[in-house]
């Protein structure tokens, strides 16, 4: 029960981290890691527990929806295409070689979440000079390593979005959740598929993660989102030296 209970929290917690800065797999990941979980089913399970906040954040803004054109419909084959690749790769890999690169990934989400809001920038002022063919390299890898682990993804889904897109920042995390919910979906379909997720585990997470995405909705009115960033980065550097001292030495 404790371990539900701790599991139900961090689903509340990333929902909310979620909707009012990004960045909860920062959360949830370790403590699923915690809940004693080994790294590879831990990884799956939270992706399976996480997956519904995308679809749920682009309706929540779906006056900003594009139409379901070619080059959109496109851009979803591809990334569920290179999720499902991802995936696949990370279930061939014993839990033991994966321990090695937890440290190093979770070093890299947390970095990349520090740098997200001068990344966007760069990416605005890069969009008129790339077209929409020189993103599909950015978008196919960055669908890639979301069906491997997933931390982070919006952050370079969305910096790939703004190279080719119009400075709409809302369309830009409309494009976003889109696109991130066909990468989970591709990731959940194989770890499901593959029986490598802990219903038990997954479950609790994934309903206070939905209640968390609520009440994340309506706390972005007042709770500073500089805060929610400085709580995630902090918790991300704890955890990334808590498992280098863990897996490395």
């Amino acid at each position: 029960m404790n371990q539900i209970l701790l599991l139900f929290c961090a689903g509340i917690v990333g929902g909310v981290v979620n909707a009012v800065a990004g960045g909860a797999t920062l959360i949830t990941f370790p403590i699923m890691l915690m809940g004693g979980l080994p790294p590879v089913l831990a990884n799956a399970t939270n992706a399976v527990a996480i997956a519904p906040g995308h679809w749920l954040a682009a309706l929540a803004d779906r006056h900003k929806m594009p139409p379901m054109d070619r080059q959109l419909i496109g851009s979803l084959v591809v990334a569920f295409c290179a999720a499902m690749v991802g995936a696949v790769l990370l279930l061939a890999l014993p839990n033991e070689a994966f321990m090695l690169p937890v440290p190093a990934l979770i070093g890299f989400a947390t970095a990349l979440f520090a740098v997200a809001p001068m990344l966007g920038r760069w990416s605005m002022h890069r969009r008129a000079s790339i077209s929409s063919k020189g993103t599909l390299p950015a978008l196919i890898l960055s669908s890639l390593y979301g069906g491997f682990f997933g931390a982070g993804l919006g952050i370079l889904l969305s910096s790939v979005i703004a190279l080719s897109e119009p400075q709409d920042v809302r369309k830009i995390k409309v494009l976003k959740n889109l696109i991130a919910g066909s990468v989970s979906l591709a990731a959940v379909l194989v770890f499901i598929v593959k029986g490598a997720v802990i219903w038990a585990a997954a479950l609790p997470m994934l309903i206070g993660a939905l209640l968390g995405g609520y009440a994340g909705g309506h706390l972005t009115r007042w709770l500073p989102g500089w805060l929610v960033r400085a709580v995630v980065i902090g918790t991300g550097a704890l955890m990334t030296v808590f498992y280098v001292c863990h897996y490395w030495f």
